[in-house]
């Protein structure tokens, strides 16, 4: 017997009680007792978002709230500005291309976050630009990027703040009202708790009046028909109805944790990860702004980072992340969001340690775990 862990930044662990709502029997969707499941998930997403706005949920996976923030809030020939530190960051800029925005492209070395001089010099120099696309975590290198000081250059401009905050919304502190955050998305496999499938978006005051002017074509992900029908307690098409169960008790499970302790868990998890890695001497893809979604990791010299990570995965029974791109082959990713907890960080950092050392790697073994455990202690009174 092989016992399977999933400690991949999405999807993510779904937690047993969560899945038994799941497994509820199907109820029609154009019904009281729906209704009153989507209302209360609803009402439970702005305390996570942080927001007194609408949050709009979308039988999607995160991405296709993505593409309805672009094609809601903008129109052919718009300009706007992609932060491209990594995969994401790349997919806000191609999303808004294939719908016909002049793309002013601010590219990020993979592992560094943006600095937020570099997108207001693009402002500054671009006064017609309408929208900054960024990641609030850009899962693809572990990096957490400055979106609180890009939404304060465009506060005062006629200009949103759009961020994608799928590996962020539930993990660390990402207030959209307090920062003044224009449009804030995710999606229900990452922090939420859940399978894939579902996708939030959250618009301000000022996000909703530039969907008034946009001209983008849109039929499925047409926000305004969505936010109608929020208000009656549904949506404009069928739900996911399953999923929705379960996501007003992952909702609740957050809410009964707290989000201040939420956000304490991540933080320790996160830190304790990176130290078991340092303790090893390994470097970190994300050392300056990392994560607390996911920790990235360069294999050592030798070590070919596919077939490490595959060989934990069907040797071991762990799953971790590679890397994408030109870090294919070069990276690990830890994952340490949604349903994963202290003891999980052991299995990783053991895990981690045990395939290096089978790979002929040189490792000290419980090393890493001894540095984790130093941290992950504080996490109990």
């Amino acid at each position: 017997m092989k016992k399977k862990y999933l400690l991949a930044p999405g999807p993510t662990p779904v937690p047993e009680s969560v899945l038994l709502k799941m497994a509820q029997p199907i109820i029609h969707h154009r019904t009281s007792q729906f209704s009153e499941v989507f209302r209360r998930a609803a009402e439970l997403l702005k305390y996570v978002f942080q927001t007194e706005q609408d949050v709009l949920i979308l039988a999607a996976s995160g991405t296709g709230a993505m593409e309805g923030s672009v094609t809601n809030l903008f129109s052919p020939g718009d300009e706007v500005i992609a932060v491209n530190g990594g995969k994401f960051g790349e997919r806000w800029g191609k999303i808004s291309e294939a719908y016909g925005l002049k793309v002013h492209w601010v590219n990020v070395e993979w592992g560094r976050a943006v600095d937020p001089a570099q997108v207001e010099k693009v402002l500054d120099a671009n006064p017609g630009v309408k929208g900054v696309l960024c990641q609030a975590s850009e899962t693809s290198t572990t990096v957490a990027h400055p979106v609180r000081e890009i939404a304060a250059l465009t506060r005062d401009r006629d200009c949103l703040t759009v961020v994608d905050g799928i590996t962020a919304v539930g993990v660390f502190d990402v207030p959209m009202d307090e920062w003044g955050i224009d449009v804030l998305v995710s999606g229900s496999q990452k922090a939420l708790m859940l399978p894939p499938g579902l996708a939030f978006a959250a618009l301000s005051e000022k996000a909703w009046r530039f969907q008034e002017k946009a001209r983008c074509p849109r039929f499925y992900f047409d926000f305004a028909k969505e936010r109608k029908n929020l208000a009656k307690q549904t949506s404009a098409y069928t739900p996911a109805v399953s999923l929705i169960n379960g996501l007003l008790e992952a909702l609740t499970l957050i809410k009964e944790e707290g989000l201040e302790n939420v956000f304490a868990r991540h933080l320790r998890l996160a830190a304790a990860a990176r130290a078991a890695m340092e303790a090893h001497g390994l470097t970190l893809l994300a050392p300056e702004s990392p994560s607390p979604a996911a920790t990235g990791v360069y294999v050592p010299a030798g070590v070919d980072g596919g077939r490490f990570v595959k060989y934990m995965r069907d040797e071991m029974g762990v799953t971790m992340a590679g890397g994408q791109d030109h870090l294919k082959g070069k990276i690990f990713r830890i994952a340490h969001l949604g349903y994963i907890d202290t003891f999980d960080m052991i299995i990783a950092v053991s895990t981690i340690e045990m395939a290096l050392s089978k790979f002929g790697h040189p490792v000290e073994l419980g090393k890493g775990v001894a540095a984790a455990q130093s941290i992950l202690l504080e996490g109990f009174e």
